[in-house]
């Protein structure tokens, strides 16, 4: 059975960095599609960051500030989140998917999610 467990969500104030961690089980994420989705009260879900056969792909809100890793070792997958700004606020969400492409970034194949981890980010 597929788990996808988030983790890492904070209140931080704006210009600080903070990581979030995703445990997988079930499968093992360099075998999948798996990737970062955020989705602020009011807003559509947006595609974060997302990696599928070793390439990473950014929203172009992100682009530069956050980065996009997975230790296979602990079957994990995290996003770094460096210069946070208030409009990255939202619940942030893991989602993995055996479908591999770059189309992850828009969640497509993206069949498996988590309950979601909440960031905060004060101005």
């Amino acid at each position: 059975q597929v788990q996808l467990v988030e983790s890492g969500g904070a209140v931080v104030q704006s210009g600080d960095s903070l990581r979030l961690s995703c445990a997988a089980s079930g499968f093992t994420v360099d075998e999948y599609a798996i990737g970062w989705f955020r989705q602020a009260p009011g807003k559509e879900r947006e595609g974060v960051s997302c990696m599928s056969d070793g390439s990473a792909y950014y929203g172009d809100a992100v682009k530069g500030r956050f980065t996009i890793s997975t230790d296979n070792a602990k079957n994990t997958v995290y996003l770094e989140m460096k210069n946070l700004k208030p409009d990255d606020s939202a619940v942030y969400y893991c989602a993995a998917g055996a479908y591999r492409s770059s189309w992850c970034i828009r969640a497509y194949g993206m069949d498996h999610w988590g309950k979601g981890t909440l960031v905060t980010v004060s101005s």
